[in-house]
């Protein structure tokens, strides 16, 4: 016999009927909810649904994966309702004239996994009351401790021709303990809400409140046309970032590292990494990353 999702009194199951009634209709863009005992990934889910045709505002949630995905393919793995693992379908370069959308540039998809970050930290200072902070690109830190992290994925349209949809994903660890946390291949240490001294470990005004930052905030980026500075994004993800201001080591994607100062994010949501001169009498070279695993340095 399957085992009740109320044995455990500490992880109560989520419902569906609540989160719809609490979404769907007030907070666009979400138009459907979707919630699962078990999947392999929320974000292949919703890929898939992307490349089937499905509109914006899918939103996927799963009280376990079993092949939860995190950058460059790693795990993300939790225990049964110990987390929110959750993906959202965006369609940031369709026009939606009955809001006064324009397409977004893709060059400006970069930000998308930015603002999923201040949407995170919003719902977690408020209702956990934690003071919280954002590592470039994805990870949303607790006492220096990795609590959360992003994905975000490029999908082809269903049509030649069609601009690529986003896909969002977002796994933040609430009610795990000290002998289930995840181990990270950067050394980074994890945490939980729990763990972290949460005032509030309820999954469900947490994700309700996730999702309403995220919507609020895809909605003042998509009325700006994608700028992350008319929309206010830029100075709420700075506000907000550990990285910027540390030294710090890259590793790129072609396996190369750079280790120097990151100074700000750019219009693109690149980080700039600024790093020592090769000679006294030459001066500093300023690299502009799209993509990198950060290890913060002292």
């Amino acid at each position: 016999m399957p085992r009740s999702p109320y044995t455990d009194l500490d992880r109560p199951p989520l419902s569906a009927a609540r989160l719809r009634r609490a979404l769907v209709a007030p907070y666009g863009p979400w138009s459907r909810l979707e919630l699962r005992t078990e999947t392999g990934s929320t974000n292949a889910d919703v890929a898939a649904a992307a490349q089937a045709g499905e509109p914006e505002g899918l939103v996927v949630v799963a009280e376990r994966q079993t092949a939860g995905r995190g950058r460059r393919g790693r795990a993300w793995q939790s225990p049964p309702r110990a987390g929110i693992a959750t993906s959202v379908l965006l369609r940031p370069g369709q026009a939606v004239p009955d809001r006064g959308w324009l397409p977004a540039a893709s060059v400006r998809y970069g930000w998308l996994p930015l603002l999923a970050g201040v949407a995170l930290v919003e719902a977690v200072t408020r209702l956990a009351e934690l003071e919280a902070a954002l590592k470039w690109p994805n990870d949303l830190l607790i006492g220096g401790s990795k609590c959360a992290g992003i994905l975000a994925e490029a999908v082809p349209g269903p049509t030649p021709g069609d601009p690529p949809a986003v896909v969002l994903g977002i796994g933040l660890n609430v009610t795990l303990r000290a002998d289930e946390l995840p181990e990270y291949p950067t050394g980074l240490p994890a945490t939980s809400l729990h763990l972290a001294g949460a005032t509030a470990t309820d999954r469900d005004p947490l994700l309700r409140a996730l999702l309403r930052s995220l919507a609020d905030w895809y909605a003042r980026w998509r009325a700006a046309g994608g700028d992350a500075t008319a929309s206010g994004l830029r100075d709420a993800y700075l506000a907000v970032c550990a990285t910027v201001g540390r030294e710090v080591r890259a590793l790129l994607p072609d396996g190369t590292t750079l280790t120097g100062t990151a100074t700000t994010i750019d219009q693109d949501g690149h980080l700039l990494l600024t790093t020592p001169p090769p000679t006294p009498t030459s001066p500093p070279t300023t690299h502009s990353l799209s993509a990198a695993d950060l290890l913060h340095l002292r």
